[in-house]
């Protein structure tokens, strides 16, 4: 059966789960807790919040979320997609690359500057799959100021 990309609406919440239950398995993240619905549905009706899925047989197999950054050098945004999963199972299908079109030619489309995102450079099947969909690398250094989650004792 074919794959149908999806950009995901206000009315997709059980979609939009799928995708990061797929996401928690495929970046095998541990310990994670679901954030409560109530938190996903206030994202899903963002304007400047995006979500993709890829389906199959009526169940979302992969997908995107992405985040349009409105900039003060440019009336133009970016689109900034900030993870990209693939049900291990359904990888290399052509999935990824499907989604990383949907969303560049949606960004396209609305007017974005360019869309952009991050990979590890240990991560070097990351790496060539964004090369492989015509993406050009850019050498950067990332750095975060991360903060102690204060419902921690």
């Amino acid at each position: 059966m074919d794959v149908e990309i999806k950009k995901l609406d206000r009315d997709d919440l059980l979609s939009f789960i799928e995708l990061i239950r797929i996401f928690e398995n495929v970046f095998e993240m541990e310990n994670f807790e679901l954030p409560q619905e109530g938190h996903l549905q206030v994202l899903l009706e963002d304007n400047n919040f995006f979500a993709f899925v890829a389906v199959r047989d009526r169940k979302v197999v992969g997908g995107l979320t992405a985040y349009l950054l409105r900039q003060y050098y440019s009336k133009r945004p970016l689109m900034y997609v900030y993870d990209l999963a693939v049900k291990i199972e359904n990888q290399r299908q052509g999935i990824g690359t499907r989604l990383m079109s949907a969303v560049t030619q949606y960004s396209n489309e609305i007017g974005a500057e360019e869309v952009y995102i991050q990979a590890d450079e240990i991560d070097q099947h990351a790496v060539m799959f964004y090369r492989s969909t015509g993406a050009k690398a850019n050498k950067v250094v990332n750095f975060s100021y991360p903060f102690k989650d204060s419902t921690e004792s």
